[in-house]
C-alpha cells in the first residue's frame, strides 16, 4: 500500500457488512481516501479484472462510478484499489428509496448499449468485450444451448422430481413455457447482476454510484436484471411493490408494456430459478434446500397466472 501511494497508510478500517465474498477496507493517507478489496478465490484476479472493465464502461456511459486505480495479486489474495466515494450507502434510512430505485432503472437502460459480445458471465476478452460462459454436459454456451439444457433437464427422472419442487405433470408444463421462449427474439446486452440498494452509494449532491459488478454478465438485457430485481422483492420485498415499480418506471417501461411482458418476465423468472438449483444440486449441496424453496415459490407464482 505505502509503495503504491508512495507515503505511509495513516488508517486501515475494515467496512463490515458490504461484501459477501471480498474482504473491504477503507483505507487513508495524508493525501488520499481509497477502498481496498481482497480475495482470495482462484478466480478472483479474473473477476476484478472483469468488474474494473465494467466500471470504466460504466463511466463513459454516464453512469457515476468509483475509479478503479490498480488491479493485481499479492501472494494469494487478489485486489483491487478504487477511489473513495463519499456518501451515504443506498440502504440508509435517510435516501430517497424512490428516486434511488428510478434511477437504478435507468441505468439498466445504459447498461445494455455497452458494447459487449458473447454470452455468459466470464470476461474472455477486454478488448473485444467478448464473454463466454463455462460449459458443462448438455450446454454448449449460447443463450439457446442453455434454454435447450433446462428444457433436456426437465425428464421423468429428474432430480427436481424427487426433491419435491415439481410434479411429472408441473414438469410438462414448465417444458411448454420454455420452449416458447425459442420465438422470442432477445437481445443479448451486458446486465449488471446485482442491481440493489446496498450496491450503491448516493452523495451529498444526490448522485448515485453504482458499485460491485461482479455478477455482472452478457444475456438477456434487460430482462436479466429485471428478473434479479424481482427475485429481491419476493424474497425480501427490497425493493418493496412500489420501489419495484419505480425501477421498472426508471428503466422507461410503461405499466401497460410491463403487464404484457409479465408473461415473458414470469418464464424467465422460473427459468433462472430452476438453473441456479441445478447449479447447487451439481456444485454446492449445502444451498440445495433454499433454492429448492425459492424455486417452487416461482413455480406457484407462475401456475397461478396460467390459472
Amino acid at each position: 500500500m505505502s509503495s503504491f501511494f508512495n507515503e505511509p497508510a495513516m488508517s486501515i478500517v475494515p467496512i463490515v457488512g458490504k461484501g459477501s465474498v471480498n474482504h473491504i477496507f477503507l483505507v487513508e493517507t495524508e493525501n488520499t481516501k481509497v477502498i481496498i478489496r481482497l480475495n482470495n478465490h482462484h478466480r478472483a484476479l479474473h473477476d476484478y479484472q472483469k468488474e474494473s472493465w465494467c466500471l470504466i464502461q460504466a463511466t463513459q456511459k454516464g453512469i457515476p462510478s468509483p475509479k478503479v486505480l490498480s488491479v493485481g495479486k499479492i501472494d494469494e489474495y487478489a485486489y483491487m484499489i478504487e477511489s473513495f466515494v463519499a456518501g451515504t450507502y443506498g440502504e440508509d434510512d435517510s435516501v430517497d428509496r424512490l428516486l434511488t430505485w428510478r434511477k437504478l432503472g435507468a441505468y439498466v437502460s445504459v447498461i445494455e448499449t455497452v458494447q459487449a459480445e458473447g454470452f455468459g458471465e466470464n470476461l474472455s476478452n477486454p478488448l473485444t468485450g467478448q464473454f463466454t460462459a463455462p460449459l458443462h454436459d448438455g450446454f454448449d454456451g449460447t443463450w439457446n444451448g442453455f434454454l435447450s439444457y433446462n428444457i433436456n433437464s426437465l425428464t421423468e427422472e429428474d432430480k427436481l422430481v424427487e426433491l419435491g419442487v415439481l410434479t411429472n405433470d408441473q414438469s410438462k408444463t414448465v417444458r411448454n413455457l420454455f420452449e416458447k421462449l425459442y420465438d422470442y427474439q432477445f437481445t443479448l446486452g451486458l446486465s449488471h447482476g446485482d442491481i440493489s440498494l446496498k450496491n450503491t452509494i448516493v452523495s451529498a449532491e444526490g448522485e448515485v454510484y453504482l458499485l460491485d459488478w461482479g455478477s455482472a454478465e452478457v444475456t438477456l438485457a434487460p430482462f436479466w436484471d429485471i428478473i434479479q430485481v424481482l427475485k429481491c422483492h419476493i424474497t425480501q420485498d427490497n425493493p418493496t411493490h412500489e420501489e419495484y415499480l419505480a425501477f421498472i418506471e426508471g428503466l422507461g417501461m410503461s405499466q401497460d408494456c410491463y403487464r404484457e411482458h409479465e408473461p415473458l418476465i414470469n418464464s424467465l423468472l422460473l427459468l433462472r430459478a430452476i438453473d441456479k438449483l441445478r447449479w447447487a444440486i451439481a456444485r454446492s449441496p449445502s444451498d440445495v434446500p433454499d433454492f429448492s424453496a425459492y424455486a417452487k415459490t416461482v413455480l406457484q407464482r407462475v401456475l397461478r397466472t396460467r390459472e
